[in-house]
């Protein structure tokens, strides 16, 4: 028998994380908890993020020291690090460091990772395994290991929240979807232009329900910052005359309920454009502000999903081509070998024959960004958005002088 314990710190790890305990193997025993950061997610965001899955309840948010105690009682035989990469490391290096007997530590990243980077890889190098979501992505990662060396091996699993809720063949189709990303497009006109897109669409077509699907609210807190929320802007264009308020309408909540009702799909850069792809929804993936790697849009070159605000005005969404799909996160289920590897791991470990990973940065070169992390899971948020606003002020007032 398997004991799993998984660990995030953020609504995107989270969600990703309670899907993986759900494709573990029946006799495993999983516990899964939010160790305490200034990203962590609020209580709506942890249920949406749980939804759909077997978790028993709300997992519990926890300070770091009581995650060390939380493995000390569950003795698990593997550690999932579902965090953001500084937090990996941090928690791989000193918060879990001295369990007897040493836990295989797993890591990886709960979404589209191409092309892959030596950061994400550096961050996770204290971990044995390594866990995406494509052939595609194994091979970008494989070669980034060969080259940086750290690290352990790295395994293959399908996305676990695209086969999420029940979709009825019969059901209603009058929803259109548009999944936000924090990151991008990050100019606030940019960001106007698509509202202005979905407020067109609205008034086109009156029978559909144009949603705004936000990760997070206003006031809540999400993976990466976002500097101009969707929101805020909607209310600002209304209120400058630039749009009817009714349009468009926004909402939070699991995606997949939404996609349960939805006509279409649209996204500038988002995980959930695979979660419309598995349900069967058309979707667009938006072109028009650039496709490429600081867009995170690259990997769907070639999907056929491709698409302008012109075709999103228009209600004009795409079916992504099979062949793409076979190569992007849709492979044989034979191909699945995650937890095969983690058992491999376990009975080496068993053995005495484990030698564990090595991180590449555990030298004094990089003890300053480990100790920024550390604070992160140590001193409670709010006192150090505190520091972090004294910090600020303190340089402006030199910089003043």
């Amino acid at each position: 028998m398997t004991r799993l314990l998984a660990v995030a710190d953020s609504d995107s790890y989270l969600k990703w994380a309670a899907g993986l305990l759900d494709s573990a193997p029946p006799d495993w025993v999983t516990d899964l908890a939010v160790v305490r950061t200034p990203i962590a997610p609020s209580p709506a965001q942890i249920a949406a993020a749980v939804s759909g899955t077997r978790a028993p309840g709300l997992p519990p948010v926890l300070p770091a020291r009581q995650v060390r105690r939380a493995a000390e009682r569950f003795r698990p035989d593997a550690v999932l690090l579902a965090c953001t990469g500084p937090v990996v490391d941090a928690l791989a290096a000193e918060t879990l460091a001295g369990l007897r007997p040493r836990p295989v530590l797993v890591s990886g990243l709960p979404g589209i990772s191409v092309p892959a980077t030596e950061k994400a890889w550096l961050l996770r190098g204290g971990c044995d395994l390594f866990v995406v979501h494509s052939g595609r992505e194994v091979a970008e990662f494989s070669g980034i290991g060969a080259r940086l060396g750290g690290g352990g091996a790295v395994a293959l699993a399908r996305l676990p929240y695209l086969d999420l809720g029940a979709r009825d063949p019969e059901g209603v189709r009058d929803r259109v979807v548009f999944a936000t990303q924090a990151k991008v497009p990050r100019r606030r006109e940019e960001r106007e232009r698509i509202l202005l897109a979905l407020a067109e669409l609205g008034r086109a077509r009156p029978d559909l329900d144009v949603v705004v699907k936000l990760r997070a609210r206003a006031d809540e807190r999400q993976t990466h910052n976002e500097r101009h929320h969707y929101e805020r802007l909607w209310a600002e264009l209304a209120g400058q005359g630039r749009v009817e308020r009714d349009l468009v309408r926004f909402a939070a909540g699991p995606m997949h309920e939404h996609l349960s009702r939805a006509a279409g799909f649209v996204t500038v850069s988002s995980t959930a454009a695979l979660e419309a792809i598995a349900a069967g929804v058309p979707l667009l993936v938006l072109s028009d502000f650039g496709v490429s790697a600081e867009m995170i849009n690259l990997v769907f070159e070639g999907s056929g999903c491709l698409g302008t605000l012109d075709d999103l005005a228009k209600a004009g969404f795409r079916t992504p081509d099979g062949e793409w799909c076979a190569a992007n996160y849709f492979h044989d289920p034979s191909a699945t070998d995650w937890t095969g590897r983690v058992e491999e791991l376990l009975a080496a470990a068993r053995a005495g024959t484990l030698e564990p990973a090595r991180s590449t940065l555990d030298g004094p070169e990089h003890a300053a960004a480990r100790r920024r992390a550390r604070l992160r899971l140590e001193v409670p948020p709010k006192v150090l958005r505190y520091g972090y606003r004294a910090k600020r002020r303190m340089r402006r007032y030199l910089k003043a002088l």
